[in-house]
């Protein structure tokens, strides 16, 4: 295959491009609409942040668990195997999240998702790097793409629920459309639902699974051979805590911290992904023509200098800037992150490879949330956003 031959827009990869990213885009929607609604859920749930916290770190700790055995399967059997079960699983957990009444079922909703979208994640990329080689960075970046489509239309509902629901409730509508945060929730279960058909119509792999060793220490091994790819998965973990942390806790900050009404805070929360959108795919293109780790670095660097002007911004005006200065550096990663991975490991555990370095950067991204709720209680979310800049 060669550039012009791997077709993104039509033909076999065309479509299975597009189903893919449409599904991760659907449950990126769902994932994304909890952090603008997290206050109303805390207050609807009579928790804490810190409990909060906790019940998306363990959505982050369950999706990481999951990344390696679900990779290493798809390498063994075929990547569908995994990629349909997966969103049948996510499916059910935002079924779970539109009728929950309390903490205990919050918990176990995020359980469903992290599990869902561990299933999903590395098989259908996996999927994608089979089929495309030469444009392997684009392909990823356009599927990367649409965690931030997913993020603008969470931070619309976000904007919708809470600021429609309290202007609703003025003019005493609420009671009868019955809309709160839960409300979201059913769409995005109905959309993943469909998606999921059009997958199995259209994928052409078989279904096929079985018993297998999973070899986890032989793929650390190979994952940590030299010093540079140590070195390259210290710092991937790291911008994950980072990640996990920031995009959990940013519409809780900036209510919290500066004082925005909720609406303009889930505004704001949409800058981020409205910035993705157009950043993910240009960064892969760029890193499929220089060396990728030039990309990353020099996102890793605009985003540090960017954090700190979210933390001293004051006015909407500047606090939206930096934020959209923040969201070209740290975007720019995804597709280097996984395009790199993916570059180094053998065709026969492509997989597994990938699986077993997103287990450990998702790993260390569950702490993220943990930390933030955390300190945000005992001290301030400034203090904790001050500690991301130096992580």
């Amino acid at each position: 295959m060669t550039a012009r031959t791997e077709r993104l827009f039509s033909g076999y990869g065309g479509r299975m491009l597009a189903t893919l990213s449409v599904a991760w885009a659907t449950l990126q929607l769902g994932r994304f609409l909890l952090p603008p609604l997290l206050p109303s859920i805390i207050a609807d749930l009579c928790t804490t942040t810190v409990v909060a916290g906790v019940a998306l770190g363990t959505l982050q700790a369950v999706y990481a668990v999951t990344q390696f055995p679900s990779g290493r399967l798809s390498d063994r059997f075929t990547r569908p195997s995994l990629v349909v079960p997966g969103l049948v699983v996510l499916t059910a957990g935002f079924l779970v999240v539109s009728g929950t009444t309390t903490v205990w079922l919050l918990g176990a909703a995020a359980v469903l998702l992290g599990l869902g979208k561990g299933l999903f994640a590395v098989p259908s990329r996996a999927q994608l790097s089979d089929l495309f080689v030469q444009r392997r960075g684009q392909a990823l970046g356009l599927y990367a793409a649409g965690t931030d489509i997913g993020g603008i239309l969470a931070s619309v509902g976000g904007v919708i629920v809470t600021g429609g629901g309290a202007t609703m409730a003025l003019i005493g509508l609420e009671p009868v459309l019955g809309i709160d945060w839960r409300t979201p929730f059913v769409p995005v279960a109905g959309v993943l639902a469909l998606v999921s058909l059009a997958y199995v119509a259209w994928n052409r792999d078989p279904y096929r699974l079985g018993r297998t060793d999973v070899e986890l220490v032989a793929t650390v091994r190979r994952l940590a051979t030299t010093r540079r790819q140590r070195e390259a998965l210290v710092a991937f973990a790291l911008f994950f805590f980072v990640v996990g942390a920031w995009v959990n806790f940013l519409p809780a900050y900036l209510t919290d911290g500066k004082g925005f009404a909720e609406p303009v805070a889930a505004g704001l929360y949409a800058v981020v992904f409205v910035v993705g959108v157009v950043v993910k795919p240009t960064a892969g293109t760029l890193s499929d023509r220089v060396p990728r780790r030039a990309v990353g670095a020099g996102g890793l660097l605009l985003g540090v200098a960017a954090l700190a002007a979210v933390v001293a911004a004051e006015s909407i005006v500047a606090v939206g800037l930096a934020i959209a200065v923040y969201a070209v550096g740290y975007k720019a990663v995804f597709p280097v992150a996984d395009a790199t991975l993916l570059d180094a490991a053998p065709d026969d555990n492509l997989g597994a490879d990938l699986g077993a370095a997103r287990a450990l950067f998702l790993g260390v991204g569950a702490l993220g949330p943990v930390y933030m709720g955390w300190l945000a209680a005992v001290a301030s979310y400034r203090l904790a956003f001050v500690g991301l800049g130096g992580v």
